[in-house]
């Protein structure tokens, strides 16, 4: 995601979970109906991947591509993002049609909570570049590249479990040549997740706190 100015007035706020808490409980609310329809097919394909909790928070029609993958293109990467906005300014803007960007799932810094925002058999414009697009799963995790202390151990735990997960359903190998930042995506201009995300302890997670499975 582009870079905008912080927010530090309610970074306290949102780091207490009162407003996360807040909002998902109204947007769970108005989209009842949509996340019973929207869910159908994964939670049957879940049964088989222990996902962590999502709660449904649809972007706008306008920002992501209806598909129907795996069928129409296969899934081989899973793209690591970092949002540079607060949770709730990053799900406005995937809610904004003008915006043209979109995400799978964000996870947010306090407690690892997850937004799922695009169905993973649709395309979210998340990694800049479209054949990447068409073949991942993108998540977002709230916070700044260049402030490490947003890298929290809820997040790390939330965010590979999530992961593993998503290459448990499709078969993606757990390792850095399929699990990339979207600093990695061919033709891109963005830096995120950043030095300071701790890919060691991110691919220990995602393989249940086996060894390291590092590029050739």
């Amino acid at each position: 995601m582009e870079a905008h100015g912080r927010t530090p007035t309610r970074r306290a706020l949102l780091r207490s979970g009162a407003y996360l808490a807040t909002a998902a409980t109204g947007l769970a609310a108005a989209t009842a109906a949509t996340a019973t329809t929207a869910h159908a097919d994964d939670r049957r394909r879940r049964r088989a991947a222990a996902y962590p909790p999502t709660h449904w928070i649809p972007a706008s029609t306008a920002n992501y591509r209806v598909s129907s993958r795996p069928t129409s293109y296969p899934i081989d990467f899973v793209v690591i993002h970092v949002t540079q906005e607060t949770f709730p300014d990053a799900m406005k803007i995937f809610q904004d049609p003008a915006k043209q960007v979109s995400i799978h799932y964000m996870v947010a810094s306090a407690d690892g909570y997850i937004g799922q925002f695009v169905r993973e058999k649709d395309v979210a414009w998340h990694a800049g570049n479209k054949d990447y697009n068409n073949r991942s799963i993108g998540i977002e995790h709230e916070g700044w590249v260049d402030d490490p202390k947003w890298f929290t151990d809820e997040m790390y735990a939330s965010s590979a479990a999530l992961t593993a997960a998503v290459c448990d359903r499709y078969g993606i190998p757990k390792n850095r040549d399929h699990i990339i930042g979207h600093v990695e995506v061919p033709g891109t201009d963005h830096t995120d997740p950043g030095p300071l995300w701790d890919w060691d302890r991110y691919m220990r997670l995602v393989n249940g706190g086996s060894r390291v499975h590092r590029r050739a």
